[in-house]
């Protein structure tokens, strides 16, 4: 297996466009751990509280299109 510090030389050696389909591919990975993050979570039962506040936030209107987050 490859160290941190080889991968990182290698990245340095990638054309634009290999460098480009990397970012891609890395983004992709990230998206699926957070995915997975979430589920894990969610089953786990860890995001009740955080849910439940939510919930209780709406009901009392303590939210609105400001208060969305946009990004994870």
């Amino acid at each position: 297996m490859s160290t941190v510090a080889d991968i990182e030389s290698a990245i340095t050696r990638l054309s634009a466009p290999e460098f480009v389909e990397l970012e891609r591919w890395f983004e992709e990975q990230r998206e699926r751990r957070w995915d997975e993050q979430i589920e894990k979570d969610s089953a786990s039962g860890a995001m009740d509280r955080v849910l439940r506040e939510v919930e209780n936030d709406i009901a009392q209107g303590k939210t609105g299109p400001d208060d969305v987050l946009l990004d994870h």
